[in-house]
């Protein structure tokens, strides 16, 4: 399948990663735990690349956006690493390919994961997204749970022109080992295409979607078994419906195609 990779580091620091195709996008064949030891290594003892590694996540919305939005399929095939962040892309998997997802890599959980290797590690977040409310809210509670977790800064993501270029900067500066981009998709995923050039100081950049709500506690996750067995996008159907209804109803059957249709093993 296709990628638009051109960055060739990215693809050093990656390359022993197995990755499976699924509803059209390589998808990396790892578990959480996988996922944060390898953010982990990438940065600690010392940083191992000269620029950000950047991951993503891609769920049945993001495979069938990024089927009618070419715009989107290339910031999407543009990333070093793709977690699956779904749980039909695990279940699928374990139907077209002898190489099976072993779990759903949702941010939610993987952030968690990470935090805590981190502060054990004394490694570094920065947290941009969200609205002002939102990201401070979301860094209050992440503080009141890892108090020994350095984060070495935080912002909204309301900027535009001069004033994000600004802040991109004082990021840049500051050095985070990881930052985490909440700002929704395709934006988040524009924000790193545009500005990861000027990020040369920062490890790991992982986009992060609604991350944030559920940190500031504005946003419950699904109960478990819904998430089990894929049912968590009923479950914010069910909390925001004006929202959300019409654009599940015309990307899940989509994203089922794409799965069914455009999905292959290792590759």
């Amino acid at each position: 399948m296709l990628e638009r990779r051109a960055n060739r580091i990215g693809r050093a620091a990656t390359a022993s990663i197995p990755r499976i195709t699924l509803g059209g996008l390589r998808i990396a064949v790892l578990d959480l735990e996988q996922t944060a030891d390898f953010m982990i290594d990438a940065v600690f003892p010392q940083r191992r690349v000269t620029r950000p590694i950047y991951l993503t996540s891609a769920n049945g919305e993001v495979l069938a956006r990024c089927s009618t939005e070419p715009m989107t399929d290339q910031l999407f095939r543009s990333a070093d690493l793709i977690n699956a962040d779904g749980q039909p892309l695990v279940a699928v998997s374990r139907l077209k390919s002898p190489l099976r997802l072993p779990e759903r890599v949702a941010t939610t959980d993987l952030f968690h994961v990470v935090a805590r290797k981190a502060e054990a590690a004394n490694l570094s977040f920065y947290m941009f997204g969200a609205n002002e409310a939102e990201n401070a809210a979301a860094v209050a509670n992440v503080r009141r749970m890892y108090p020994k977790l350095r984060i070495v800064g935080h912002s909204h993501g309301y900027l535009r022109g001069d004033a994000l270029r600004a802040k991109v900067d004082e990021i840049n500066e500051l050095a985070p080992d990881y930052l985490w981009v909440a700002l929704g998709v395709p934006y988040e995923q524009a924000f790193v295409a545009e500005y990861a050039s000027r990020l040369t100081k920062v490890g790991v950049i992982k986009t992060s979607g609604g991350l944030f709500n559920f940190l500031s506690g504005s946003r419950a996750r699904a109960p478990r078994w819904m998430q089990d067995i894929g049912l968590e996008w009923a479950w914010r159907i069910w909390l925001e419906p004006r929202r959300l209804f019409w654009r599940y109803l015309t990307t899940n059957p989509r994203a089922l195609y794409l799965l069914l249709n455009r999905s292959q093993g290792a590759n």
